[in-house]
């Protein structure tokens, strides 16, 4: 059994009540350790901790800042390989996507941000009189960061990293589904240089020590990954304290496929991007909309690719699909399935739980990889985020019919679309009311640019001086020469 400890002040501690809550293996279904179940207390431990340590992190010099980040960036290369056996063992997914994916961009993030901290500029005018205005980017003290189960150390850092390169120091809450790999990296922190205080990290509930987070006065700012929901109460609670807030919230993101279309490429990745990571990606394309001169070649292709998709132990390397992340979460996603039989949908591949041979894995959550059929854009399958390895096809027409397709949710994260016919690509982009569309790809990632969705897919945007700029504040000042 492993006990997993709250990162206060530079001390692993447990939480101050002494509670405790158990944390699950997906893919046994067994209790394998413990995190604190940690609450007001341990915040305002943490935020007292963070506000001391303030001062002295502030006044670093950009070039010692980007220098911690890279060592802790060193730490995740050197710990690669356990990094990704705990990051599969706590969410279920494959290790090979673990290995390949989740542990070398959360190395990335760090060395991104670390480069970040040295390379963001003030900017200044000058006025016709002599007068220049010039505007400082000043660090907004202690802010929180939540990260969501389904990348856990990949958006852990995505938003401690340019938190802490902008010279703020941070109260973090990881999942409580998948505490192990933010566990690892407080490890580490002292050893990478950061003062104590800089990085703190508390485990338990989001009702309990999220909540207390997003209501203390003294946390300026707050970064939340995770449902819309949840980042609807956050807000209610944080408009009124006049919080910073960035939400990356839900998706229901399209694929859509021309008739012109590269088809075999767009097979493959439309596959990946409904299936990846059991389907637990904001970004999946779970809606897969393909002109009606192609769909049945397309759809009859689709469901023998999915059909031969492998679901087994996540640290067997031959395993593609793993287990969903938690019971709760298998049958929240086995419900959305029946909701779609009973709005006339019919089951492609798929439609259950997957029974494994392995004994080990026996009472795992898994879930078969389900392609469904018949439903169109009104129903709730098609409509609400179920956030697992479900996937929806339908055909259109022409362009203006897929546009409409496209539109036609709440969501408004993300979209792919596959065509050979460069004007249709970009005009159909523009029409298309998300924050990010790919052309001919999928989930290609420069972290230079922003990150983010429309409508209720969130608020403001992640990635590069997007992040610099949320965790600071302008500050214009003007000299009269």
């Amino acid at each position: 059994m492993d006990d997993i400890l709250n990162l206060i002040g530079g001390e692993h501690v447990p939480a101050q009540s002494g509670k405790w809550l158990d944390n699950v293996e997906p893919a046994t279904g067994e209790v394998y350790g413990r995190i604190p179940r940690s609450g007001q207390d341990d915040v305002e431990a943490a935020v007292a901790a963070a506000r001391n340590a303030f001062p002295e992190w502030r006044s670093w010099a950009p070039a010692d800042r980007r220098a911690v980040l890279s060592r802790l960036a060193d730490k995740v290369a050197a710990h690669a390989e356990a990094l990704a056996a705990a990051e599969s063992k706590d969410n279920g997914k494959p290790m090979s996507l673990a290995a390949a994916v989740d542990i070398p961009r959360a190395e990335q993030n760090f060395r991104f941000y670390a480069s970040a901290a040295e390379q963001f500029a003030s900017e200044s005018h000058t006025m016709g009189d002599g007068t220049v205005n010039y505007t400082l980017r000043k660090p907004l003290g202690v802010v929180g960061c939540i990260s969501p189960w389904n990348l856990p150390l990949y958006l852990f850092t995505w938003k401690i990293a340019p938190a802490l390169a902008s010279g703020n120091c941070v109260v973090a809450k990881p999942s409580e589904v998948t505490p192990m790999t933010a566990f690892m990296l407080g490890q580490w922190a002292k050893e990478a240089g950061l003062p104590d205080g800089v990085l703190n990290i508390l485990h338990g509930l989001g009702p309990e020590v999220g909540q207390a987070m997003v209501d203390h006065h003294h946390i300026r700012a707050i970064s939340f990954t995770g449902g819309s929901a949840t980042g609807a109460a956050i807000s209610a609670a944080a408009a009124p304290k006049f919080k910073k807030l960035s939400l990356e919230l839900g998706g229901k993101n399209a694929t859509v496929v021309f008739d012109d279309a590269d088809f075999n490429e767009a097979l493959n990745t439309a596959v990946r991007a409904a299936f990846a990571n059991q389907g637990q990606i904001c970004l999946c394309g779970s809606r897969i909309l393909v002109q009606d001169t192609i769909y049945e070649k397309f759809r009859d292709a689709m469901v023998a690719k999915v059909s031969r998709m492998r679901i087994g132990d996540p640290a067997d390397p031959a395993t593609k699909m793993g287990a969903v992340v938690s019971r709760a979460h298998r049958d929240k996603v086995l419900a959305a399935i029946a909701t779609a039989r009973g709005e006339g949908g019919t089951i492609l591949c798929g439609g259950g739980r997957h029974q494994p041979g392995e004994p080990r894995i026996k009472n795992g959550f898994f879930v078969q990889p389900t392609l469904i059929e018949g439903l169109d854009h009104t129903c709730t399958t098609n409509r609400e985020e179920i956030f697992g390895p479900v996937a929806t096809i339908q055909p259109f027409h022409d362009e203006r019919e897929a546009l409409g397709l496209v539109n036609s949710t709440k969501y408004g994260l993300s979209a792919s679309v596959w065509t050979s016919d460069l004007k249709r690509a970009h005009r159909v982009a523009a029409g298309i009311d998300t924050g990010m569309v790919w052309l001919n790809c999928w989930l290609v990632r420069d972290l230079r640019t922003p990150f983010g969705g429309t409508r209720q897919s969130g608020v403001g945007r992640e990635g590069g001086y997007n992040s610099m700029h949320f965790f600071t504040e302008p500050q214009n000042v003007t000299v009269k020469l």
